[in-house]
């Protein structure tokens, strides 16, 4: 089976296909011709996965799933959450948007976040959505130099190591991206 994964995210990509069994190959936007960046408009989370399956969809006519994800802290009421990727400005750069978390946390005692992933799956015409949180900590420090965005200052709970720390294998095995693609392989072997 194939299924085109709405993202050009090379990390992304690998990550999910490391998750998926052999018999599910995904093609990336740039393997079906889309080179445009798609409108990521909503104010959740869950919106703009739907957005972004919806327009492979009814553009490129595949189906298709789509995800969006964000870290969700506690004491900022949720905040970065759906902005995650671009909290620090439009440019989207990982260093600059933990620092600026890391800068709203100086004053802090409560550290607790979650991860969040929605996988908006269109399938023979049908709409599927499938979530996966993971709970943990923000560090006051960046560990680690694997994973991307927020990994080396997120610690999941019940670890002694923060994303960036974990192999592709042992992130694969816990993330908010993992579980949301187990339930997605769930529904596609049904």
């Amino acid at each position: 089976m194939q299924l085109v994964f709405a993202s050009n995210n090379k990390n992304k990509i690998k990550e999910i296909q490391s998750l998926l069994p052999d018999d599910i190959q995904i093609l990336s936007l740039e393997d079906i011709g889309c080179h445009e960046d798609i409108p990521e408009t909503a104010d959740t989370i869950e919106g703009n996965a739907i957005l972004k399956a919806d327009y492979v969809t009814k553009n490129y006519g595949y189906d298709c799933f789509a995800d969006d994800s964000g870290l969700e802290v506690n004491a900022l009421e949720g905040a970065p959450g759906v902005y995650s990727a671009r909290f620090a400005g439009e440019h989207k750069n990982d260093h600059d948007n933990m620092d600026k978390l890391l800068r709203e946390l100086e004053n802090t005692t409560d550290r607790s976040a979650n991860f969040k992933t929605v996988i908006a799956l269109n399938l023979n015409g049908q709409q599927k959505l499938f979530t996966g949180k993971v709970f943990g900590t923000i560090l006051f420090e960046k560990k680690g130099t694997n994973g991307f965005g927020y990994d080396p200052i997120f610690q999941p709970d019940g670890f002694s190591y923060t994303f960036a720390q974990l192999s592709l294998d042992e992130k694969g095995a816990i993330s908010h991206r993992a579980k949301a693609v187990k339930q997605l392989i769930a529904y596609l072997k049904n």
